[in-house]
């Protein structure tokens, strides 16, 4: 059951709202002046808050600036309740934060129908996010605009592009953002002796480049085609409108970078410490489990060997004995070239 606190003075307004919201299955905290509703949040941790603007002891703007302090409660979401007279102090407090207002007097449906987007879009946001089109789509959800992501993707120039050819490269400036309607592509960066490292792998229904367009600099890798491939091209004022549109998709996409920068932090501690039969057994886990659509035992990781090395960061020769290896020990099977996982619990339980 969803906990929603109520803070109003006015003794009838918050009565009657308490029961409407009771009715529709929330438990329901309620507050008499400002200060008294931020002990109630920080203690109870509410999942919205709807707070009055004009107050005793506290207003609202005062209860919203202290909330946004304090970390346990500066995503709450909140709505104010305020009169027609108020709409000017209205604009005040959705520059300090607040998610939504509601003009008093109003109806049940008006309240509950705020409550109820309000609360949806916590959700989504709660959701564990992917750098792809779904984790993009639940983003443009939370945002209530569901069809701003199709409309990026319709309509646009189709690229194509072979089998080891190029789609950006390092030090290029983004003037767009990718994303991949068919085939796969590697993400790597090349050392002074033009050795190639792979810090990132994508799908079909993966967007690519959008770092350096958040971030605003030139490209730091290279994109290549591992096969042969279709990119959509969105253009890089769209894809700017698109995130600043509001402030949830802009949190999100903070959030993608972070979780980027950690995971490649973790790839590259694994390849400096790892064993080799251990890096071996990671690169093929980490092609099965991102090209693996299906989640079965029965997929064959078709990967020219040295895509596999770079991936593993070893040479082409230690891989190809690793994986010789590997065959005699039953974890894998090698037929035509392909590779199909036979022992995943054993591989995905290697120790250096």
């Amino acid at each position: 059951m969803k906990k929603i606190l109520l803070i109003e003075d006015n003794e009838n307004i918050r009565s009657n709202t308490a029961e409407i919201l009771e009715l529709a299955n929330y438990k329901v905290l309620t507050a008499e002046d400002g200060k008294l509703g931020v002990e109630i949040a920080l203690k109870e941790k509410p999942d919205l808050i709807i707070c009055d603007i004009m107050m005793p002891v506290l207003d609202g703007f005062g209860v919203l600036h202290m909330l946004h302090k304090n970390p346990s409660t500066q995503n709450t979401p909140f709505i104010f309740l305020t009169a027609k007279s108020e709409r000017t102090d209205f604009r005040k407090g959705m520059e300090l934060g607040a998610d939504d207002y509601i003009t008093k007097p109003f109806s049940g449906t008006e309240l509950l129908t705020a409550v109820e987007s309000r609360l949806n879009k916590v959700d989504l946001l709660k959701k564990e996010l992917k750098g792809e089109m779904n984790g993009l789509q639940q983003l443009i959800d939370a945002a209530g605009e569901t069809d701003k992501l199709q409309e990026l993707i319709n309509d646009r120039n189709t690229n194509k592009y072979k089998k080891k050819q190029i789609i950006f490269s390092r030090g290029n400036r983004p003037t767009c953002l990718f994303y991949l309607k068919k085939g796969k592509v590697k993400l790597y960066k090349t050392n002074d002796d033009g050795k190639e490292l792979v810090v990132d792998l994508y799908n079909e229904g993966d967007f690519l480049g959008y770092i350096a367009l958040l971030e605003n600099t030139n490209y730091k890798e290279t994109a290549e085609a591992m096969e042969d491939a279709e990119l959509t091209v969105i253009p890089k004022e769209e894809f700017e409108e698109l995130i600043n549109s509001n402030r949830e998709v802009s949190r999100k996409f903070i959030q993608l970078l972070a979780r980027n920068v950690s995971e490649k932090e973790e790839h590259l501690l694994k390849l400096a410490y790892n064993s080799l039969r251990k890096k071996v057994a990671d690169a093929l886990m980490a092609i099965y489990n991102k090209y693996n659509n299906a989640h079965n035992g029965t997929y064959s990781i078709d990967i020219s060997r040295e895509n596999l090395a770079t991936i593993a960061g070893t040479a082409t020769e230690s891989l190809i004995r690793t994986l010789s290896d590997f065959k005699n020990e039953k974890l894998i099977e090698i037929k035509d070239g392909a590779i199909t996982i036979l022992n995943e619990k054993k591989l995905n339980s290697f120790l250096n």
